[in-house]
């Protein structure tokens, strides 16, 4: 009974900890710089490479179930926003431009798979770097560091911009989209997909709903989201969108992605283990959020917003 009554005190001991390192390292967003600090330390620290591999954003499960490798799946979500939103139509050898490219997983893909010519663009230098690294020579993918609220592109310069889970970071939407939509040529392809809340000006969140959203800025540096209905309204009333914006939400097939990505780290152990011990307490520190993200977005308070217009 004592040695019960023990483990269930070092239990205790060991959560309340956690908690306390959760709440106090929280990463809030405050600037750009805050942005470029949190992806450069989680590129340096390669867990989120090793965990989720070449692509940092979720998966599509065509049935919506876990029924694809969880890698295969990010791999195929980018096959599947690409047929959506048309892109697959460009003649090869046509300009895009990945906005928040990350380590340059979609990027490669876009280059490789549909002959296009990628720049991709990020914050983070560390990310830069690791997506150079990872880009065979001859492949037509150019990587640089640039804020994507200051894009430093001629207007009309490309065919298609790309961009995945990237807009929950950018303090201003507005001009988010402005100069993405400004860089596109007339008649040119926008493809983006993006974390958003659902619309809480006609559905105002509770209180427990309001502490959830708070955990879910505060935890991965996002300044606010913006519903799928605001964001749209957001693109279809910028002078260079002359196409209807069209917009959809993939929660069914994206959600499976959370809980799988706590399970590779069990699938893989190894991958987490071999960074050593501190990487095993990086890795359960992201727990409670990929939790409340779950929850947050199989109840319906966050949607997985995609979003397809011609320029």
């Amino acid at each position: 009974m004592l040695e019960l009554l023990f483990t269930f005190f070092l239990l205790v001991l060991f959560f309340l900890v956690l908690s306390i390192i959760w709440r106090k390292s929280a990463r809030k967003y405050i600037s750009s710089g805050t942005v470029a600090s949190a992806y450069d330390a989680w590129t340096q620290d390669k867990l989120l490479e090793r965990l989720w591999g070449e692509h940092i954003h979720l998966g599509f499960y065509p049935s919506g179930k876990k029924n694809i490798d969880f890698r295969e799946a990010k791999i195929q979500f980018v096959h599947e926003l690409v047929k959506w939103s048309g892109l697959d139509k460009l003649p090869k050898g046509s300009r895009i431009l990945d906005v928040g490219c990350g380590i340059g997983g979609s990027s490669r893909i876009l280059a490789k798979y549909y002959g296009l010519n990628v720049t991709g663009i990020t914050i983070s230098p560390g990310q830069v770097k690791r997506a150079r690294e990872l880009t065979p020579l001859g492949l037509n993918c150019n990587f640089l560091v640039m804020d994507a609220m200051n894009l430093k592109f001629d207007d009309g310069s490309f065919d298609a911009i790309w961009s995945v889970e990237a807009g929950a970071h950018m303090n201003d939407k507005t001009k988010f989209a402005d100069e993405m939509l400004r860089t596109l040529r007339p008649g040119g392809y926008l493809a983006l997909a993006d974390w958003n809340s659902r619309d809480l000006r006609s559905n105002p969140p509770s209180l427990f709903e309001k502490l959830v959203l708070k955990q879910l800025l505060e935890q991965w540096v996002h300044p606010n989201f913006t519903s799928i209905k605001e964001f749209r309204n957001i693109l279809s009333v910028n002078k260079n969108s002359a196409g209807k914006v069209i917009s959809d939400n993939w929660n069914t097939y994206t959600n499976p992605s959370w809980y799988d990505s706590i399970f590779e780290g069990i699938r893989r152990p190894f991958a987490i283990l071999s960074l050593g011990p501190l990487a095993i307490l990086k890795s359960v520190r992201e727990i409670p959020t990929i939790i409340l993200m779950n929850w947050a977005f199989r109840k319906g308070l966050m949607e997985f917003g995609v979003y397809k217009c011609r320029g």
